[in-house]
């Protein structure tokens, strides 16, 4: 099979309009990739796209998985199995509004290395990612008898940097390493954009939303030869923490401007299904403020969280019926939503009564940041006894991220956030000598877009003063809690402060169902060993969605880790979501 660019896209010389949706496999369960898939081909859907996550990929330098929902072998083989062709985006960056936009966090623990441009060690990592990346990629192309038509070098890199040399790296170094199909870029339809984001010998596509013959016009102007495409046609958006609502679109103005663009070219609908950032993967963004986005990728896409189809999904299968036949599809997996009822706290213990179970503490003189210490995600608490202080009035944490406990003699004294970060914090209270002094810090996401991104070390990376003077001697205990079998709850707890809570079940027949935090402040959801992801009274989400087969017939286990002591005794397992 041959595909190529020319004045149109050409499959096997014949000309072939790409009708694409966006599926993160890393945000599916793979039992229910198919399902996905099949929806996706019934849709009419010809291509499915995704990113690949560097960061998951290869959590710690040099270890590399491709296992579970990380198998992209084995994702893009069951689309291919459903006559679907296949759109690759593999990183090093891919924003996706998560965590890092998809680059390791082991990378910000090396002093002085640039992301995204001609640095030389930033490439060598790069080059030693794609090395064993591009092995599992490059039998999966169409002209070795795969489905990939295409692959993507970087990501919006326009909206980044414009250091043409690193583009150029990178299209050889997939060149060099057996990337044998056309590759694109995807930026803004701004020219200056276009300008920074392009390199020589690859296709330009754009990213937009809306007003489809102004952003091609603009692409045109450009690019005046070869097909036209839209990469990420937004027909929804994500959610904040703090948002007051979920964000929604019209479904029919979103039918309407798909329309547009397949009367003119290509497309990928970003996103077709967004699923679920589950664990500590969800990003953030920076505008004012730190602005962490919320465990669910619903995306107000075309199949829900958990893979339902909607009003938006019929209108746009209208549209594209205009455009090519729609096939029958026999949708092969049994899913169904299912309640459970109330699931109450069975057994709870305090934090600071198992740190020693979870957590080896590090000793240093002044406090290490999270990724200095080996840690990616979670959360990390530093301690330090009071020698010379018998009353705290000013404390200051200084270049830490993103959100700070303090708890003084073992009672909360305050929560700092973001900014409030880099500001001194009137205490004004008294303790005996010696007293602990308890920092728990949250990494609640790293910024995932723009130029934060060389910003991002979590929990404190410089030194924290009390009363004016650099206060030394710490502990650091880090919680990145992927050890929770660890937990002994037979250990105390205390009412008001941080702690572990177990809530078994019994399931006879698993099915979707999402869990209900009403009562509940801040933390993170564990189902079975597996982090669900983080759950937040702020709002917009309310529920977690936790699908079926994480589940097992019998009992099974519920762990949340909440922060804020604010409880409710039970969860409630409900039978639809509620994304605010």
């Amino acid at each position: 099979m041959t595909f190529e660019i020319k004045d149109t896209f050409r499959l096997d010389g014949a000309p072939f309009q790409i009708i694409s949706g966006s599926i993160h496999y890393f945000r599916v369960v793979p039992a229910y990739w198919r399902d996905r898939l099949e929806k996706l081909k019934a849709l009419g859907c010809n291509t499915v796209e995704t990113y690949i996550p560097w960061n998951l990929h290869e959590p710690v330098k040099g270890t590399f998985r491709f296992d579970g929902m990380l198998d992209v072998e084995r994702f893009v083989r069951t689309a291919q199995d459903l006559g679907l062709y296949v759109i690759l985006r593999p990183s090093p960056y891919i924003c996706a509004e998560w965590e890092l936009g998809g680059l390791p966090a082991w990378l910000l623990a090396e002093d002085g290395v640039r992301f995204r441009v001609s640095d030389p060690r930033f490439q060598a990592h790069v080059a030693d990612y794609y090395r064993v990346l591009m092995e599992k990629l490059v039998p999966l192309q169409a002209d070795r008898g795969g489905p990939v038509l295409l692959m993507q070098v970087e990501n919006e890199y326009g909206s980044y940097a414009n250091d043409p040399a690193y583009l150029r790296w990178t299209r050889d170094l997939m060149r060099q390493l057996g990337v044998t199909v056309p590759l694109v870029t995807s930026d803004g339809p701004e020219h200056e954009r276009l300008r920074g984001g392009t390199v020589e010998g690859v296709h330009a596509t754009v990213n937009f939303g809306s007003q489809a013959a102004e952003r091609f016009a603009s692409l045109r102007a450009f690019q005046p030869e070869g097909p036209l495409m839209c990469m990420e046609f937004w027909l929804g958006w994500f959610d904040h923490w703090g948002n007051p609502q979920h964000v929604t679109r019209d479904p029919a103005e979103a039918a309407a401007a798909l329309d547009d663009i397949l009367s003119q070219g290509s497309v990928n609908l970003y996103m077709f299904h967004g699923g679920t950032s589950f664990g500590f993967m969800n990003g953030s963004n920076y505008g004012a403020g730190l602005e962490p986005d919320v465990t669910s990728y619903d995306y107000d896409a075309l199949l829900t969280e958990d893979g339902q189809v909607t009003e938006k999904y019929r209108l746009f299968r209208a549209v594209i019926s205009k455009y090519r036949p729609i096939p029958e599809v026999h949708l092969t997996t049994p899913i169904r939503r299912a309640a459970y009822g109330q699931v109450p706290v069975a057994e709870k213990a305090g934090l600071f009564s198992v740190l020693e179970d979870l957590s080896a503490p590090v000793e240093s003189v002044h406090p290490q940041s999270m990724e200095r210490l080996g840690q990616s995600y979670g959360y990390i608490l530093y301690r330090s006894p009071l020698r010379t202080e018998e009353r705290v009035d000013r404390l200051r944490l200084w270049k830490a991220a993103d959100r700070a406990q303090v708890f003084l003699d073992g009672k909360k004294a305050a929560t700092v956030y973001d900014q409030e970060l880099s500001e001194t914090v009137e205490l004004g209270l008294s303790c005996p000598l010696g007293a602990d002094l308890d920092i728990l810090v949250e990494n609640m996401g790293r910024v995932n877009f723009a130029s934060r991104l060389e910003e991002q070390r979590k929990g404190i990376d410089q030194g924290v003063s009390v009363n004016g003077h650099w206060h030394t001697g710490w502990r650091q205990y880090p919680l990145p809690l992927d050890n929770l079998d660890r937990l002994d709850f037979g250990r105390p707890w205390a009412e008001g402060l941080p702690g572990f809570y177990r809530l078994p079940f019994q399931v006879e027949e698993p099915g979707d169902t999402f869990l209900d935090f009403s009562g509940w402040g801040k933390g993170c959801a564990f189902v079975n060993g597996f982090c669900l992801g983080r759950f937040w009274d702020a709002g917009p989400q309310k529920r977690l969605y936790l699908p079926a087969p994480l589940l097992h017939k019998g009992e099974n286990e519920i762990i949340l880790f909440e922060t804020e002591g604010k409880t409710a005794g039970h969860i409630t397992l409900c039978g639809e979501p509620d994304l605010g």
